[in-house]
């Protein structure tokens, strides 16, 4: 079992026993969607920590939108929740990168590409390049908007 996936499980036990509902509901579902990534596909799998982050990180994503969504709509309290829950999963992420550091990194893969007059033709070989590096610590639409705009 990856050793993030036994941290959550404790820290699970810890809040049901200090009875913080949002940080074990919130742990739950996580737990929940890790098993549901370990069962699809053709034969059930463990997935090592790279993989659980990944899903941590469509999660936390998952509640952004949802936080935004509900603003959008007048719900104020189903936003908040949401963003508490987004907060319990950024616990467990790698630090986020910040813009400069974004923009450091997309400036850096397109010199290492020598991509930098090729617009946005390079838009695949610049994301394909990036993707890796950033797993868990950036958004991919931030990433690629950044990218859009170092290319145009």
């Amino acid at each position: 079992m990856s050793t993030l996936k036994q941290q959550l499980r404790a820290d699970l036990t810890t809040a049901m026993k200090a009875r913080d509902e949002v940080r074990s509901s919130t742990l739950r579902m996580v737990l929940t969607a890790i098993t549901n990534a370990e069962v699809a596909g053709k034969e059930a799998r463990e997935l090592s920590d790279e993989e659980v982050t990944t899903v941590l990180a469509s999660e936390a994503k998952k509640r952004r939108e949802a936080a935004v969504a509900f603003r959008g709509g007048g719900r104020e309290e189903s936003a908040d929740k949401e963003l508490a829950e987004a907060a319990v999963i950024a616990d467990y992420l790698p630090e986020q990168l910040s813009p400069e550091e974004i923009a450091t990194l997309v400036t850096d893969t397109i010199a290492e590409l020598g991509v930098a007059g090729d617009g946005m033709r390079a838009m695949g070989k610049v994301m394909g390049t990036l993707t890796p590096k950033i797993r868990g610590r950036a958004d991919g639409g931030v990433v690629s908007a950044e990218v859009k705009k170092q290319l145009a």
